[in-house]
């Protein structure tokens, strides 16, 4: 999210294999699907920002921790070491994202994008940085010509967001997007107001739209926000957007919940592999405090679809992995994780061809039941799990 490109001009923003779908009375662009999708279901979509390949399927990265150290420091004895390091990349992985790994993945999900296992996730657009590979998911297609800063223009093109609203007909606050950086309420829709979107600083108590009741405790977060400022300029921690969004969970039962978390961009960027890690683990707990109440929610538990990837990959090396970018090897490397009903695959895919995150918004949609590729013929056809 806060990379170069960004810092420069903004200082300092799948359904089941063999599925047959069929149009159905709910409208144009409207699907059902045998054995999940549509109906009542949900979607949750989970992005890590410029969140590598590297530390997803690998955990800890020892080269790049050495790399960051003082000339007396010895690694053995660096406290990131000590808490995340293990001799195998399974084993380091399960130590860095312990629900990921041992939960998610292990039963209830798969993940795509292990060099390793020969599975992998491409971006489609070429700049390789935020703006584009968020309108990428949100729009299922790439537009270099239009998206190529991460200025906060507002999106050229309707998201999948939108989309999903329009066919579903449902009130804004079941649309819902909460986010760190602030350049959100520019890239998640086309026609602003169209859908909710909390990002950057923001109050939500005071969204007379967003149907979060103004509690004592939300009101308590509100205002807290804006007193634990940040050392970057447009984004806020990624602890008030994730408590923000549970909140509105609570409150407005939204069909639609997308949570972009950016902490493990903004660390990177200024080079802090310790704090890197750190951002990763609580990651991890907000994931796990999510699923849980997910769980424990009659009209949620059993019909929630969760897909979690991020925007792009970074360097690969001690030398370019703070930065992304057209020019940065490796930065088009993606992953993308799912926890859907309609998918049976567990854990890490296997020599598959690969698949695009051009593909998210078809998928999503696809889930709850609506035809992306019938709104935008071109955008990504939804995954199907190999």
């Amino acid at each position: 999210m806060r990379d170069v490109v960004k810092r420069m001009i903004c200082v300092g923003a799948v359904a089941a294999a063999g599925v047959m779908v069929w149009m159905s009375p709910m409208g144009a662009g409207a699907v059902q699907q045998p054995g999940g999708g549509g109906g009542d279901d949900r979607v949750v979509l989970i992005t890590l920002d410029g969140a590598r390949t590297e530390e997803m399927f690998g955990g800890l990265d020892e080269a790049i921790l050495r790399s960051t150290l003082k000339p007396d420091q010895k690694l053995e004895e660096h406290p990131t070491y000590k808490r995340f390091w293990a001799p195998t990349p399974e084993a380091r992985r399960l130590k860095l994202l312990p629900f990921f790994w041992g939960t998610l993945m292990a039963k209830h999900g798969s993940i795509a994008g292990d060099p390793a296992l020969g599975s992998a996730v491409r971006l489609t657009n070429k700049h390789w940085f935020s703006y584009p590979g968020y309108s990428e998911i949100l729009v299922g297609e790439a537009h270099d010509d239009t998206i190529k800063s991460n200025d906060p223009i507002r999106n050229p093109n309707p998201t999948v967001l939108e989309g999903i609203r329009e066919r579903l007909n449902l009130p804004r606050a079941r649309v819902a997007t909460f986010s760190s950086w602030n350049a959100f309420n520019a890239i998640a829709e086309h026609t602003e107001g169209a859908t909710l979107i909390n990002a950057g600083m923001e109050p939500l108590a005071d969204d007379a739209s967003g149907a979060a009741a103004a509690t004592a405790e939300l009101r308590a977060l509100d205002a807290a926000q804006s007193e634990v400022q940040p050392p970057w300029n447009d984004v806020r921690f990624d602890y008030f957007t994730v408590k923000l969004a549970l909140a509105h969970l609570a409150s407005a039962r939204p069909r639609v919940l997308y949570l972009s978390v950016t902490e493990t961009d903004d660390w990177a960027h200024d080079g802090r592999y310790d704090r890197l890690l750190d951002a990763y683990a609580r990651t991890d707990r907000y994931l796990e405090m999510l699923w849980t109440w997910l769980q424990e929610q009659p009209d949620y538990r059993g019909r929630t679809h969760i897909l979690i990837s991020t925007d792009h990959g970074r360097g690969h090396t001690p030398a370019d992995w703070r930065d992304h970018g057209a020019k940065i090897v490796g930065a088009e490397n993606t992953w993308i994780a799912f926890v859907s009903p309609t998918m049976s695959a567990r854990g890490p895919w296997k020599q598959h061809a690969p698949i695009g995150t051009n593909q998210i918004a078809a998928t999503l949609a696809r889930w709850v039941g609506v035809d992306w590729n019938a709104m935008r013929p071109a955008a990504g056809k939804p995954i199907q799990q190999p």
